[in-house]
């Protein structure tokens, strides 16, 4: 099995508060991994390092072999929309676009627009009678959803959630359980950082943060 992700004594400052402290992480291909902490503990400074939107103070940030923390703005950039599909609890989606549209927006950004991928992308995440709704004609888990089919529609090696059910009732959280588990069987690296028990414990392992350093390993 080979190595994805791998982190090497990051540290993160702001001014004189240390965010991460020495953070060493090893993330195999297909695995997924929970990243679990109370707030303050660092998580969303690791999310926005992970995912290429900050950069660490010190360390090294290898992504497939490459040190991340070297590529300058434009090659991040590039890096992060081949590489990373982002889920996010705030669903950021464009209001007066349907489904269909808001998916091949991701897809314009990335390189060429294909309608038939945008609806392949919306059948697997089980949207396809909803293409022409907008974002506020369809549930929390249909809007999850739909975030997440964009964040697959440039077939991504890794996906990052960020409290990816913290808006959705406890149907619609399970029914993107059953979603998250499908794409690690497809092979797919899952890195999901949450507050939610049920959903970090399907991870092949949890990572615990706290006060910026890591706890436990399960």
């Amino acid at each position: 099995m080979s190595i994805i992700v791998e982190l090497k004594d990051i540290e993160k400052h702001f001014g004189d508060v240390t965010a991460l402290d020495g953070i060493n992480i090893t993330i195999n291909s297909g695995e997924w991994v929970s990243i679990m902490g109370p707030s303050g503990s660092g998580k969303t400074t690791l999310l926005n390092i992970l995912s290429l939107m900050d950069t660490s103070t010190s360390g090294e940030y290898l992504l497939e072999g490459v040190d991340a923390s070297k590529l300058d703005e434009k090659q991040q950039l590039i890096f992060r929309r081949e590489k990373i599909g982002l889920v996010f609890q705030q669903f950021h989606l464009i209001p007066y676009l349907n489904a269909l549209e808001n998916v091949m927006l991701s897809q314009y950004y990335h390189s060429t627009v294909d309608e038939e991928d945008a609806k392949e992308a919306l059948k697997k995440v089980g949207l396809s009678h909803r293409l022409t709704h907008r974002p506020s004609e369809l549930s929390g888990g249909e809007q999850q959803r739909l975030c997440i089919a964009r964040a697959l529609i440039n077939d991504p090696d890794i996906i990052l959630a960020d409290e990816p059910t913290g808006n959705l009732d406890e149907e619609n959280e399970r029914g993107i359980y059953e979603l998250f588990k499908k794409l690690k069987k497809e092979g797919k690296t899952i890195i999901v950082i949450t507050h939610n028990n049920e959903l970090g414990e399907l991870g092949d392992r949890i990572i615990y943060l706290h006060h910026g350093k890591l706890g436990k390993h399960i």
